[in-house]
């Protein structure tokens, strides 16, 4: 009984003496020269290498500085000025980290042609990609990460670190993303509406591979549906997307019901988003214990559900404006097909023909119906991100209200009932103008 209880304590040991091991153990510095020459040159870059794989970073660094000052023609050049890189990534740190982003930087500026040119903007990437914070927090180092990896796709979109870049801006984007759905959910949940909608719908617009793009789309849905008549159309879209692009997603069905409501036509699954969302469901693998019990150990985010195919969004987010916001005169004309619209004005004078601005007092909307109806829509308050709150705050005045004026009735009560008192105490021979009799 009493081995069954130290036994984790032993494991947790056994542990940390495995990883403290692997820490010790130095990697060897790969170097494509190898050269066995005796040259000066060689000689320093030699020594430089065994310096940096045993850690001995800042003497290797005065080596390779000693190297490039002093033999400017030498076939080594390139490879110290790497090296020197790769010594303070090595070393780690703040510091470490940020002098190895300068310096890789100052390689692929100074030797763009190369084929290391690629491994150093890989490496800047890395840099940002481990110190991403958790999907909560700050996310400033996985937007400068999404910036390094779109940056080596586009600028080495053939060499052979493309692939791993490419999913490790999935992770990027799916924890980007996850820190977007976190204050769209926010303001769901709080009934800031035009705020949600705005939020949410611009998330999965950017990134579409997003493992909860279906909930963020049916939350959108819901905030649009909340906030009027005019804004059903939205609500409807957001609905229909989920149906048509995330059939697999767990609002799938949800989506259905409220498209059948709103007395709206359920879209066609599209075949080729039903096969990637499948893909994704088979090649899903579960964190496993070790990983989850140790999670917060980590300091990243969790990227277990990124996607695993799929072209990751290429461009920045646009700049969005909630629904509830009017638009200015030139971009409702630009929407309607207008241009940019005008500004003109122009004045004519009343024919006999125009006698029914005179008759009919719905002429300038059409004389129908609808145009009457639309308008009465359109001259609906714009919803804001406080209508709960000034419902609740016209709810507690309106009790308060009735409140003072039960007071100020039960008052009065009280007044008259006092008076019909008082007027019970006088005798009955003053009522007639006499005085009431003396006691003796």
């Amino acid at each position: 009984m009493q081995s069954f209880y130290l036994l984790p304590k032993r494991a947790l040991f056994v542990a940390l003496s495995l990883g403290l091991l692997a820490g010790c153990i130095r990697h060897k510095y790969e170097t494509p020269i190898a050269k066995n020459t005796q040259q000066p040159d060689k000689v320093l870059f030699d020594q430089a290498m065994h310096d940096i794989e045993r850690g001995h970073y800042e003497v290797a660094r005065i080596s390779l500085q000693t190297l490039m000052n002093t033999y400017e023609s030498s076939e080594y050049l390139a490879k110290a000025k790497l090296a020197i890189a790769d010594s303070w990534y090595r070393e780690g740190g703040a510091n470490g980290l940020a002098q190895a982003e300068a310096e890789y930087k100052d390689f692929e500026l100074f030797y763009p042609n190369m084929e290391e040119a690629a491994q150093a903007q890989n490496r800047v990437c890395e840099i940002h990609y481990k110190q991403m914070d958790k999907s909560d927090r700050d996310d400033i180092q996985a937007l400068r990460a999404e910036t390094e990896c779109r940056q080596l796709l586009v600028q080495f979109p053939n060499s052979k670190f493309a692939p791993e870049a490419a999913q490790r801006l999935r992770n990027i984007q799916e924890s980007l993303a996850e820190h977007e759905f976190v204050v769209g959910d926010f303001y769901w949940r709080r009934d800031m509406n035009p705020a949600a909608a705005n939020r949410l719908n611009a998330l999965v617009d950017q990134y579409p591979l997003f493992s909860k793009a279906g909930e963020a789309l049916y939350e959108a849905g819901d905030s649009y549906s909340k906030m009027g008549a005019r804004f059903r159309p939205k609500a409807g879209d957001m609905f229909a997307r989920i149906v048509r692009e995330y059939p697999l997603s767990d609002r799938a069905e949800d989506a259905k019901s409220r498209l059948q409501d709103l007395e709206m036509p359920i879209p066609q699954v599209d075949q080729a988003a039903y096969d990637r969302e499948k893909y994704e469901i088979e090649n899903y693998k579960h964190p496993s214990l070790l990983a989850r019990s140790t999670s917060w150990l980590h300091g990243g985010p969790d990227v277990s559900h990124a996607a695993k195919e799929g072209q990751p969004t290429m461009t920045d987010p646009k700049r969005t404006i909630p629904a509830s916001v009017p638009l200015a005169n030139t971009e409702v004309a630009s929407n309607a097909g207008g241009g940019t619209g005008t500004t003109d004005v122009s004045a004519t004078t009343v024919g006999a023909n125009d006698t029914a601005l005179e008759k009919n007092a719905d002429a300038r909307n059409g004389g129908t119906a609808q145009a009457g109806a639309q308008t009465a829509t359109q001259n609906q308050p714009l919803p804001t991100n406080r209508d709960a709150e000034l419902q609740k705050y016209r709810e507690k005045q309106a009790k308060k209200q009735a409140k003072l004026q039960k007071k100020k009735k039960k008052k009065e009560q009280q007044a008259a009932e006092h008076q019909d008192q008082k007027q019970s105490l006088v005798a009955p021979g003053a009522t007639n103008g006499q005085a009431p009799p003396q006691q003796q």
